[in-house]
């Protein structure tokens, strides 16, 4: 059946807008589980030590897939923009150039990470063990570069293609793939942590490799063709992807900080906690990701169509339905602390401690992130990549940064754990102002 556009012309009511971005939602949190459950069969199969070593690798793969992020979720954004104004052709022809150089930039980012690994390494100070572990999973991880990227990106162009539960079960096989090649790579085969990387690429490469196959056929709203190089193309997505490359590499840089301040404070039990601590808050903040990364193509073909009666109702539900999960996750994640650290490590480790008070007081930050997420994401998808590169980079690094450099100076290792809600909540009031200056603009 020929795809069609029929999902964006439906009333914007809750159920239709939770039925479209449904899929997204599920997709990315399953993405975020089957990426814990390495974390899982890493720190019990392997150790603690293993664990922090994937955490103190986390920088430089967020390094490596930033400029993909960027094309992605900016291209993404251009491309459908394009089809509300009805220019498809056009649309499919800038699609095709995008995934190409996706591609390119993947080979670039890998020669660049087998270069540079043991200078980044090196400069640590991490004890012989865990530089072992670090170099070890980086190694493997890297020969996955080119179908991890073109992975980011057919999953965005799936949702944006009104295929989205193409893309979520593309994610569930490549999740099921990753949770049971863990297991046969890890504990069978006694690979180890290259196990875990490879079971991680392979995993991955499977959405790309469906996305190949789909996209290939004409019947897709979103198909290759003949690409045309258009110099403003890739300037406009990755202006408009500004906000995703920001979070991307200052995620990567506050992740070396946050580590730099447990090796300080605590040593590498600190880095193993925190680990645990950002796996459980990636995995609730997930559910905003998904939700926010649904609702853009519909963001952006409103926008383009013109359609500001759609447009308001469809943010105006989106803040509701985000601030009553937001209350709803930051509950949940507090209180169940200690079965959530204790999937992880056990009750006499001195991690669990660590972990169980940091996590309670990191879950403070859930109240705020949605909305976070969520302002940056929808800046994006109407193509002001300035506004969500201001919102991503001030909350994401000036505001984390702040503090968790001072925090730490006054609290101790209590201002570590208090430095992600304190910068959610600056990013939070920073939101607020920046969608309440642009509502008239949008008319949202």
């Amino acid at each position: 059946m020929k795809a069609s556009l029929d999902s964006y012309h439906l009333p914007v009511t809750g159920r239709n807008i939770l039925r479209f971005v449904f899929p997204t939602i599920v997709m990315t949190v399953f993405n975020t589980f089957y990426t814990m459950v390495d974390g899982l069969f890493v720190s019990n199969l392997i150790g603690t030590a293993a664990l922090s070593a994937i955490n103190l690798t986390a920088p430089a793969i967020g390094l490596i897939t930033a400029v993909s992020g960027m094309l992605a979720t900016g291209g993404s954004a251009v491309v459908m923009k394009k089809m509300g104004e009805g220019r498809e052709e056009e649309a499919r022809q800038d699609f095709t150039l995008l995934i190409l150089t996706n591609a390119v930039v993947g080979a670039v980012m890998m020669a660049l990470g087998y270069g540079l690994m043991d200078v980044l390494l090196g400069s640590m100070g991490l004890s012989p063990e865990v530089f072992g572990y670090c170099h070890a999973y980086l190694s493997d991880y890297l020969l996955f570069t080119i179908p991890i990227l073109l992975m980011y990106n057919f999953s965005l162009y799936l949702i944006a293609a009104d295929r989205s539960r193409l893309s979520l079960i593309c994610t569930v096989a490549g999740g099921v793939s990753n949770i049971v090649l863990d297991y046969v790579l890890i504990a069978m085969a006694g690979l180890g942590i290259r196990g875990a990387a490879a079971a991680t690429g392979l995993g991955y490469s499977l959405t790309a490799a469906a996305g190949l196959l789909v996209f290939r056929k004409r019947d897709s709203l979103l198909h290759f063709q003949k690409p045309v190089f258009r110099g403003g193309v890739l300037f406009h997505a990755s202006a408009n992807g500004l906000s995703e490359l920001a979070t991307s590499l200052v995620s990567g840089i506050t992740t070396l900080l946050f580590n730099l301040a447990m090796l300080k404070y605590i040593g590498e039990d600190g880095v193993a906690a925190i680990t645990i601590i950002m796996y459980v808050l990636m995995f609730v903040s997930a559910l905003f990701i998904g939700y926010s990364y649904g609702a853009a193509p519909m963001i952006s073909y409103y926008h383009g169509e013109g359609n500001h009666e759609k447009l308001k109702k469809l943010v105006r539900f989106s803040v509701r339905f985000i601030l009553g999960a937001s209350a709803l996750c930051a509950a949940v994640s507090a209180l169940a602390t200690p079965a959530l650290v204790g999937v992880f490590t056990r009750p006499d480790s001195p991690v669990y401690a660590l972990a169980v008070t940091g996590n309670r007081l990191c879950s403070i930050a859930l109240l705020f992130l949605g909305l976070n997420v969520f302002a940056s994401s929808m800046f994006t998808a109407l193509s002001n990549g300035v506004v969500s590169a201001v919102l991503a980079f001030s909350r994401s690094f000036l505001f984390t940064v702040a503090c968790v450099q001072l925090l730490p100076l006054l609290l101790g290792v209590t201002g570590v754990w208090l430095a992600t809600p304190a910068a959610e909540l600056l990013g939070l009031l920073m939101s607020a102002a920046l969608l309440a200056r642009h509502q008239k603009r949008y008319g949202y």
